[in-house]
């Protein structure tokens, strides 16, 4: 299933997004947890600032 969804994003608007994934520290826990979000290609260093 993951394929068909890499494959659909290379068509088309698909390529203006990326797909960030950032490390975050979980206040509860104190573990780090990943953050997975899509993102157009001109606020991925936005986004990470954040």
């Amino acid at each position: 299933m993951a394929k068909k969804t890499v494959a659909s994003l290379q068509k088309g608007e698909g390529r203006t997004y990326a797909k960030v994934i950032k490390m975050v520290k979980s206040p509860k826990t104190g573990a780090y947890v990943f953050q997975e979000e899509m993102v157009p290609n001109e606020k991925v260093n936005e986004y990470l600032a954040k």
